[in-house]
């Protein structure tokens, strides 16, 4: 499906006023330019709306390049809609996309979404070699009929918030980082594709979860995790890693759900990471390994408020 067949399926009743980017991970951020957007749409009787590409444009101009993303598609559309945003709009980015000039892309704004202006984060470009500046957009804006408005960057304690800075913090396993930049904890999605009988011959039972290797994960280590079971929440312990003490070498994330019994093989789950335990060590034996376990659920407990 080309560019304009997908603007074409999301065309508005009425007029819109659009901001565009990537919006990976919903972060905090990106909620301050949506607070923004909503204001200004609600001034000015406008719908409020949201183009976002998938997937990452860096890993089509870059052969090879993989961003990994805090959040999939479904995800990031589900909490711009949670947001409040009347208007998303998920385009598939592909080279040809990669080659629209700004004025171009725009003008498709403009004819399929009924655009009449942008609102913009710091340092925005688009359309082929990042031509499509603040300045030039603003130009267009004059002569095309629409508005441009810049807004600041968002900051937390003079930090701006980034989706860059947030796969850094999962990468060096600072949830509490993570958590203060997305303005909630970082989860992961995914089906159960098998059940540890290991785990559970050591009284610590495991749902394996399998991972999108587009996604970004948190550091290999033991993290206090808080699982969704279809509709339910229980605490639990989660681990990232290769499982060293038993010679592993694939990464696997496993999480054990504290006074939990139910059958989930296949079940899709939702981990949250509240915070990081410990990092992931081989220990000697499996007696050792089991007497961490029990401290992680001590410790897990105690950060989740469960007895």
């Amino acid at each position: 499906m080309s560019t304009e067949q997908e603007l074409a399926l999301h065309t508005p009743s009425g007029p819109t006023l659009l901001t565009v980017g990537v919006f990976d991970g919903v972060h905090r951020g990106h909620l301050s330019l949506v607070e923004t957007l909503t204001e200004r749409s609600r001034q000015r009787g406008l719908l409020g709306g949201i183009v976002t590409f998938s997937p990452h444009p860096q890993s089509v101009l870059h052969a090879g390049e993989e961003i990994p993303l805090l959040a999939s598609v479904e995800e990031r559309l589900r909490l711009l809609h949670e947001a409040g945003v009347g208007l998303v709009v998920p385009l598939t980015f592909t080279q040809a996309l990669s080659e629209y000039g700004p004025e171009q892309f725009v003008g498709l704004l403009a004819r399929y979404l009924k655009m009449s202006g942008l609102i913009l984060g710091p340092d925005f470009s688009l359309g082929k070699d990042r031509a499509g500046t603040m300045r030039t957009l603003q130009e267009l804006g004059a002569r095309m009929g629409f508005s441009v408005e810049e807004v600041p960057p968002f900051t937390i304690d003079g930090e701006v918030v980034s989706s860059t800075a947030i796969r850094q913090a999962l990468a060096d396993g600072d949830v509490a980082t993570t958590t203060r930049l997305l303005g909630r904890n970082f989860s992961l999605t995914g089906d159960v594709v098998s059940t540890s009988q290991r785990g559970a011959g050591l009284g610590f039972p495991t749902a394996n979860l399998n991972m999108d290797t587009g996604r970004a994960l948190p550091r290999n280590g033991v993290y206090a995790t808080i699982t969704h079971v279809r509709s339910s929440r229980h605490a639990s312990v989660t681990n990232i890693g290769s499982r060293p003490t038993f010679g592993g070498t694939e990464r696997v994330m496993e999480t054990h759900i504290l006074d939990f019994s139910s059958g989930i093989y296949g079940a899709t789950l939702t981990v949250e990471f509240a915070a990081r335990l410990r990092d992931e060590v081989a220990f000697q034996s499996p007696d050792q390994l089991v007497g961490q376990i029990r401290r992680d659920v001590e410790a897990a407990r105690r950060i989740l408020g469960v007895n």
